[in-house]
Formats: structure tokens, C-alpha cells, sequence
């Protein structure tokens, strides 16, 4: 604390983190997200599990965005104990998928049509102004995204934004997991789901806490072979989710937001976009490893 308030006191100004590309992405994605949870707020029509982390997610990319900015426009960040590029490339990445899910379910769950209440005029230009907020952060991720043969930042490369990609999909797919004891094959899926989000979750937080370099094999080597291993038990959890949920039983009528079958059908789909993201990655990270540019 003692040496981070000396750091503030000695700290220089640096405009350039408020007036490049990502620092005017960064002032838009600020702004926009306060503009979102304030109209929200107003309505005080955001009560349940969905609307609460509708609010959770604006509230907090707005708070850790308006702190990298004052950190970088203070030039406070070299003292942080972390790798500051792979920290703000991930939070962008994780932010635009938070963002643009919320953009997806806050409409979903509370406009209903005909809508012609301030109240859900005010939800409405809140759905949009979250839409602008996830093309700013999605702007963020082009503009920061390392460049070929760059690796200098690892989550920065395409491998490093697949990796925080996986990991949300997997907590999504955690939020619709429902009756899945009684079947060993749905068990299986289940722990799949649970060993890959572990290892990728680790594998981002020692990135960030510049802790890969103590890991005594290639490291490089090591992901590949991961992602090999990854790729394959998402193949079965692919094949196994959808026949054991599916197989022989009937979609329920009436069958509301919180049906199990719209849950399992939910997972399958999100099993299905992780399978393909851990192929890319198996590709993306194959080629970095034996393909060196030039």
C-alpha cells in the first residue's frame, strides 16, 4: 500500500490513454455501461436471477473499465504484479461476452410487446445502448488483438481470446445445468465441462499472474496437447449430452424459460460452440508452435 501511494504521488499524466483508438473504446464502453444500468435502474424493474446479472454485468465492466483507464492515464500499471497487456485483453474479451449476452437476454426477459410505457421505452434504449457498449468492447478486442507471429501477450492472440471464450461458455453452460444425476453418460458431460473450465481458467490466471514461466515442460507444447485433449472429451460430451437428454422423452407442454428441455437444448448448443472454439484453437495453437513465421 505504502509503495502504491508513493507510485500516486510521483504518478505523470499520460493523455494518450484517453485520446488512441482503445482509450476512446474504452471512454465509450464507460459511458455507454453507466447509461445502461442507470436507465435500468430508473425503472427499478430488474428483480430475479436473469435481472441481476443484467445490472452485475454493466455495473462491473463499467468499474474495472474506468479503472484501467485511470491506471494507464496515471501510468500506475508497471506496478501492478501482473501482466497488464494479457489482464486488459482478456477483460475486454470477457466483457464484450458478457455485454453481448446481456444485450441478448435483459430484451427477452422484461420487454413485452406492445411496448408503449416509458418504462419500456426506457428498457428499450437501454437493450441499445448495451448493443453499442458490446461493439465498443468488441472494438477493444480488434484493436489489441496481437498481430501474426506476435506472442508477445499470449491472451492477446487468437488462442489467448479462445481461451477466455471457453471458459464463459462453460460457466453459461454451468447456469443451465438441471437433472443430470441419474444418468452416468450425462455425468460424464458434466465433468468434461467441469475438468476443461478448471484447466483454462488456470491457464488464464497464470498468464495474468505471469506464472506460466515456472512450469517445468514446453509450454507451448504442453497447451497443444491440452487442446488435443480437450477437443476430444468435448467430441464425446457433444455426442453423449443430446442422445441422453434427448432420447426418448418428449418436449413438455407448456414448456417456460426455466423447462428443463429449454435448458438441455441450451447446453447442447453451447457444447457445440465450445467444440468448435477448441478446435480453432487446436489449429491456431498447432500453427504457432510448428509453423514459425518467418
Amino acid at each position: 500500500v505504502g509503495e502504491l501511494a508513493t507510485a500516486m504521488a510521483v504518478a505523470t499524466v499520460n493523455l494518450r490513454a484517453l485520446t488512441s483508438w482503445v482509450g476512446i473504446a474504452r471512454i465509450f464502453a464507460v459511458v455507454l455501461s453507466c447509461v445502461a444500468f442507470s436507465l435500468v435502474a430508473s425503472t427499478k424493474n430488474f428483480g430475479g436471477s436473469y435481472g441481476t446479472w443484467c445490472m452485475f454485468t454493466w455495473c462491473f465492466c463499467f468499474a474495472v473499465t474506468l479503472l484501467v483507464l485511470l491506471l494507464e492515464l496515471l501510468e500506475l500499471y508497471p506496478k501492478l504484479p501482473l501482466s497488464w497487456d494479457d489482464f486488459t485483453s482478456a477483460f475486454s474479451m470477457l466483457a464484450a461476452l458478457m455485454v453481448f449476452t446481456t444485450s441478448v437476454v435483459f430484451p427477452s426477459t422484461f420487454i413485452s410487446s406492445p411496448c408503449s410505457s416509458s418504462e419500456c421505452a426506457r428498457q428499450a434504449v437501454a437493450t441499445t445502448v448495451s448493443c453499442l457498449c458490446f461493439l465498443a468492447y468488441a472494438f477493444e478486442v480488434g484493436l489489441t488483438r496481437a498481430k501474426p507471429g506476435d506472442i508477445s501477450s499470449f491472451l492477446s492472440t487468437v488462442p489467448g481470446l479462445l481461451k477466455v471464450f471457453e471458459a464463459y461458455v462453460a460457466c453459461l453452460i454451468f447456469s443451465l445445468l438441471d437433472n443430470y444425476i441419474s444418468e452416468a453418460g450425462l455425468q460424464w458431460c458434466v465433468a468434461v465441462y467441469s475438468i476443461c473450465f478448471i484447466i483454462t481458467l488456470l491457464i488464464i490466471i497464470f498468464t495474468i499472474g505471469r506464472c506460466l514461466t515456472y512450469i517445468p515442460c514446453p509450454l507451448e507444447k504442453m497447451l497443444v496437447g491440452y487442446n488435443a485433449l480437450a477437443l476430444v472429451m468435448y467430441i464425446t460430451a457433444t455426442i453423449l449430452w443430446p442422445l441422453y437428454s434427448f432420447n426418448g422423452k418428449s418436449r413438455p407442454n407448456p414448456c417456460d424459460r426455466n423447462c428443463w428441455w429449454n435448458k438441455h437444448l441450451g447446453v447442447t448448443f453451447l457444447t457445440i460452440f465450445n467444440l468448435i472454439a477448441y478446435m480453432v484453437d487446436l489449429v491456431y495453437s498447432t500453427r504457432m508452435v510448428f509453423i514459425r513465421a518467418p
